[in-house]
């Protein structure tokens, strides 16, 4: 059995935005070695949804950093919505974006990490409302899923509760921010790889320590 990397993120997390094109490459890099689950982790629970406006000063500032660092660009059509919360409509929820990837996992189970990029890249650069159906549609025609089936999961209570789960999985794991990488090898032997923004190089080292060091148990 391939060790499991788990990337714990959520959709709206700007960080986890600048990490998806590391994520992805490793998940390219090490498709024959390794299986990938996506977890969502819930950062804004339904329950607890809020206009832009109660994150809009932060991220006209974090957003900047996020870019430096990661070398990642955010989308004028989402920055809009950061600069002009009074104008903006936006009520944002993690539930949504979740309950998507839940829905995506079953069609095409080994696109995960790419899927969780492309919804990312809705939000954070082309500007779509994840708590809006009309933001997946053209994910739908981009892998092949009849919409019709897939709105139906999406606004179905059984998938709802699938996110709620792994909320509460990332929670198990003593996941507390965004990203998140660990990497289990045995029934429950976890690693941590990655713990916030880490760059392709020193989370490829990782992997591969991980990978030699349980290679080396096996063989002794």
């Amino acid at each position: 059995m391939k060790p499991v990397v788990y990337y714990c993120y959520d959709a709206y997390c700007g960080w986890c935005y600048g990490f998806s094109p590391v994520i992805k490459r490793i998940a390219s890099a090490y498709k024959d070695k390794l299986s990938f689950e996506v977890l969502s982790g819930g950062m804004i629970p339904k329950e607890y949804e809020r206009p832009i406006s109660a994150i809009a000063t932060y991220v006209s500032q974090a957003y900047r950093q996020v870019e430096e660092m990661t070398g990642i660009k955010f989308g004028e059509d989402y920055l809009w919505h950061i600069f002009n919360p009074d104008k903006s409509d936006w009520f944002q929820h993690s539930e949504k974006s979740a309950a998507a990837l839940c829905v995506f996992k079953e069609y095409h189970p080994d696109q995960q990490v790419a899927f969780a990029a492309d919804l990312q890249y809705a939000l954070h650069f082309e500007g779509r409302d994840l708590t809006d159906d009309e933001a997946y549609r053209h994910l739908t025609e981009k892998y092949s899923i009849q919409a019709v089936e897939f709105y139906q999961k999406l606004n179905s209570e059984e998938y709802k509760e699938k996110a709620k789960y792994e909320f509460a999985l990332c929670k198990q794991l003593q996941v507390t921010s965004f990203p998140q990488v660990l990497i289990r090898t045995g029934e429950q032997k976890f690693y941590l790889l990655a713990k916030g923004f880490t760059d392709y190089e020193t989370l490829q080292a990782r992997i591969e320590a991980v990978l030699h060091e349980t290679q080396n148990n096996h063989t002794k």
